[in-house]
């Protein structure tokens, strides 16, 4: 999927500018900036869910996943998998949640849930519902450093069954470093880096990687 010359204005304010970008099939991307910096504008470009001057080449079939779990709350665990999915896919609902460590838990409700168990099922459903590409925003912030280290490795796992395309935004430098391959980096609407980085997906490492990131984020 390319991303050709693209310009996103809101107002006055210009969110992205002549951002070109191209995207290889089954590689795990992180999109890296501060607050402001375009990231979340990217991702709905890639989604085609905003308006963009420029062109999209290849557009791909999204999932998303969201910084909230944004589960269905009058329904089961077991029903809001099923509810992405067409009936005769709903046998591969449970062994998705025993790879997200939730098996026995299908007839729970999301009230019944801690946050990291309803982030779970979030991961869960955005990897099951069918898609080529896979978004997210920020799924990792505000959480403890235990619960964003099970959730790092769990996304890695995932990935590696299914070797989809993952595209993450993140403002994390470790987050970057450790869980994607690529790190794009954006600064004020504009690309200023886009390099290889570890993608170790050992929360306790501290790939070289992590030092150009901050470089490029604070120039």
């Amino acid at each position: 999927m390319n991303l050709l010359h693209i310009t996103k204005r809101y107002g006055d304010r210009l969110a992205l500018d002549d951002v070109s970008l191209a995207l290889r099939e089954g590689e795990l991307c992180a999109v890296l900036g501060e607050s402001g910096a375009g990231k979340t504008t990217l991702l709905n470009v890639l989604a085609g869910q905003t308006s963009y001057e420029g062109t999209v080449e290849g557009a791909l079939p999204c999932s998303y996943l969201f910084q909230s779990p944004k589960l269905l709350p009058n329904l089961t665990l077991e029903g809001n998998l099923r509810f992405v999915l067409p009936k005769d896919k709903w046998d591969g609902v449970g062994e998705m949640l025993r790879l997200v460590g939730l098996s026995g838990r299908e007839k729970s409700y999301p009230h019944q849930l801690s946050g990291g168990e309803r982030q779970r099922v979030a991961i869960a459903r955005a990897f099951l519902y069918p898609h080529e590409m896979l978004l997210m925003d920020e799924p990792f912030s505000s959480l403890d450093l235990s619960l964003k280290k099970s959730l790092l490795e769990l996304v890695a796992a995932l990935h590696k069954g299914t070797q989809k395309t993952v595209v993450f935004v993140t403002h994390d430098v470790h987050e970057a470093a450790v869980l994607a391959r690529r790190a794009v980096v954006l600064k004020c609407g504009r690309i200023v880096g886009d390099i290889p980085v570890g993608g170790t997906h050992d929360f306790f490492a501290h790939p070289p990687a992590e030092e150009e990131l901050v470089r490029l984020l604070m120039n």
